[in-house]
């Protein structure tokens, strides 16, 4: 099974959206990535916590990639702007990799066009976002449909990383 796991990144993303999966999921033996526009650039976060992109969106590979997270916050506002995070999310999709998105997140589902007819969740201004892209609106937690994870704010960022290591270790 490959233990990779790629978390796209920019600036003002949510601190603990991104900082707790990293972690987490370090300490579950995954290697992490970090992705941003930029590589080898410092994002800061909206509550000044910092992550370093090790990689570009323009560079990355999705070879011996079980996951893609999307933490939220502002940064996915920023993140749709990026046509390389954009299509590196619609690959993720078409190559069946689990997709994690939180929060804003989801937003970056609704730009790469894959949640028509899914099962989802986001923060409560994302809502109609993802309606008119064909999502059906839950308001859970944490909702997962076939591959993709998806959930409402930084309180649910536990539960919705245990929900990724439950579905990428159910598709070993």
């Amino acid at each position: 099974m490959t233990r990779k796991i790629i978390i796209l990144i920019e600036d003002l993303f949510e601190d603990i959206e991104a900082i707790y999966p990293y972690y987490r999921l370090i300490e579950e033996g995954f290697e992490v990535d970090i992705i941003g526009p930029e590589k080898d650039k410092e994002y800061k976060g909206k509550h000044g916590m910092t992550l370093k992109s090790n990689i570009s969106s323009k560079e990355a590979k999705l070879d011996d990639v079980a996951a893609l997270i999307i933490p939220g916050g502002y940064a996915p506002d920023r993140m749709v702007r990026d046509e390389n995070m954009v299509n590196l999310v619609k690959k993720s999709v078409d190559k069946c990799l689990v997709i994690g998105a939180i929060c804003h997140g989801p937003l970056m589902l609704v730009e790469a066009d894959v949640i028509k007819n899914k099962k989802v969740t986001g923060f409560k201004s994302i809502r109609t976002p993802l309606k008119l892209a064909g999502g059906i609106l839950m308001n859970n937690k944490v909702v997962t449909d076939e591959n993709i994870i998806t959930a409402r704010d930084a309180e649910d960022v536990v539960e919705f990383t245990k929900a990724i290591i439950v579905l990428i270790e159910a598709y070993k």
